[in-house]
């Protein structure tokens, strides 16, 4: 009975010794179990990848880009405007003549004479400024068509002009009748402080129908 005590002792205390021994020994965190699963190299994203290598479609637009010209920059923007030559200013101001005979427009032609002018009518009348635009004023007939043709300027320097040129006029008279005409006229153009005013003029009908 003595021998059995003793053992069931024993075995008591070795069980004790036991779990002591268990809660005595540390145990592995689960953090410190997960740290040693964390690699330290880190994969690039596509985008990281993407901002130190651009792909080439990205790299061709950019070079198009650097080498298209502005619009600003390009020769026809740049170009000015071509300035009328004198020849060219002067038949403009024949025709705008012409067309003012047709309109009956005295303040068109009245802006074209010098004070000083001085001309010869188709009927052979000398008649100056005044004189000229009174004929004009008192002019009854009807214009269906005023049009120059084969109109010549003759440089005599850098400010004197001639021009030669035929003038034909259609329409319909006070009388009612139809009329078609045409003159030969030479003019005589001063370029003043910049302005071209005709200061002589002579006028001559060659045809009637």
């Amino acid at each position: 009975m003595k021998l059995i005590t003793s053992l069931l002792g024993i075995a008591a205390l070795s069980f004790a010794t036991s779990a002591l021994a268990q809660e005595e020994s540390p145990s592995v965190a689960p953090e410190e179990k997960a740290s040693t699963t964390v690699q330290d190299t880190v994969t690039p994203t596509p985008s990281a990848t993407a901002t130190s290598e651009e792909s080439p479609a990205a790299k061709k637009k950019e070079t198009a880009a650097a080498t298209s010209p502005s619009p600003a920059a390009s020769p026809a923007a740049e170009k000015p405007a071509k300035k009328m030559s004198v020849e060219a200013a002067l038949k403009d101001n024949e025709n705008s003549w012409e067309a003012a005979v047709g309109k009956h427009d005295m303040a068109t032609v009245e802006s074209m004479l010098a004070n000083d002018f001085v001309g010869v009518s188709s009927k052979g009348k000398v008649e100056n400024r005044r004189a000229l635009l009174k004929e004009m004023k008192g002019d009854k007939d009807t214009y269906s068509s005023t049009k120059n043709e084969k109109v010549d300027v003759h440089m005599y320097g850098g400010g004197v002009a001639v021009v030669v040129g035929t003038a034909l006029e259609k329409g319909t008279g006070k009388d009612g009748k139809a009329f078609d005409r045409t003159f030969r006229f030479t003019d005589t153009w001063l370029d003043r402080n910049g302005k071209w005013q005709c200061v002589a003029s002579e006028d001559m009908l060659v045809s009637q129908k």
